[in-house]
């Protein structure tokens, strides 16, 4: 089929879109092969043969070759090796409801792109109904293996920033505290599942206690950067400051990751988390400075 004739701005579009759908047919292809459930992972190659079907397509109505974006498969290739398929597809979904949208805006001048618009609609509808990645099994594990890490450890290194001038100590108290709540926390996981006869009990702890004990040791790490420090009674509030970023940083990024791959609202929950561990850390930092002052410290 020869080109057809269309305006340069469409035209100009329509080339982006092209390099968009082979590079769609590459990201979905790789990560078909990463997915270890037959069904899930048929469905996924047979979605990037649909992209390169929609590639062909659009290149019969510029009447030119494009080339896919290597960068984006890398990227997303990385995204899904370590944030998991599910994360890579659901970004990549986000990617498809701007081209339904551009294909909207094309179809008048050029109705070919009709039946390529309906596909992408259905590719999103099969995308959400086949995910079903192990891992996102045990968020709730996850949740509250960081959760509760944040909770304790922020309030707990709050207070003994105020209570303490030597690193050391702090360092000591927080890890010591930390690791052991790490154990205490899977282990409660575990017999609570058990009680519920969850056959994924031990891996639901594992969960558990692998995020709290990740959760602590990021949230220890600023004081480590002043464990040889000269000047202890003003680089520990510096310390705290970095730690509070970190829990900031922490929640924002886990919660943007639930917003993905689980279309939560993403300012809520973020805002709820913030607000408790934030509030927590203040109460444990009135608390001890109380306590300072009816004993004289």
């Amino acid at each position: 089929m020869n080109a057809v004739t269309i305006s340069p701005k469409n035209k100009k579009a329509l080339l982006k879109m092209q390099a968009d759908e082979e590079t769609a047919h590459l990201v979905y292809g790789d990560i078909a092969k990463r997915i270890k459930d037959p069904e899930n992972s048929a469905i996924v190659a047979r979605i990037s043969q649909d992209e390169l079907g929609h590639a062909h397509t659009i290149e019969k109505l510029t009447g030119q070759k494009v080339k896919p974006r290597r960068g984006l498969v890398l990227f997303y290739r990385f995204l899904a090796k370590v944030f998991g398929f599910t994360f890579a597809i659901k970004i990549m979904e986000k990617s498809e409801g701007k081209a339904q949208i551009d294909y909207g805006k094309l179809i008048k001048e050029v109705p070919a792109l009709e039946k390529t618009q309906q596909d992408e609609e259905e590719h999103e509808q099969k995308l959400i109904g086949m995910l079903n990645e192990e891992r996102l099994n045990f968020v709730g594990s996850i949740v509250l293996g960081m959760n509760d890490a944040l909770v304790e450890l922020t309030g707990a290194l709050a207070g003994l920033t105020l209570a303490f001038n030597d690193m050391k100590i702090m360092i000591l108290s927080g890890l010591v505290t930390g690791l052991s709540a790490s154990f205490s926390m899977a282990a409660s996981d575990y017999l609570s599942a058990r009680a519920d006869n969850d056959p994924k009990a031990l891996q639901g702890a594992i969960y558990t206690g692998v995020t709290y004990l990740i959760t602590v040791l990021l949230l220890v790490l600023p004081y480590f950067i002043f464990l040889n420090s000269t000047n202890p009674s003003v680089d520990k509030w510096i310390a705290l400051g970095i730690m509070l970023s970190t829990v900031i940083l922490i929640i924002a990024c886990f919660n943007y990751y639930l917003s993905v791959v689980k279309e939560y609202v993403f300012k809520k929950r973020f805002l709820e988390m913030a607000l408790i561990s934030i509030g927590v850390a203040g109460f444990a930092f009135l608390v001890s400075f109380l306590l300072s002052l009816a004993l004289g410290i």
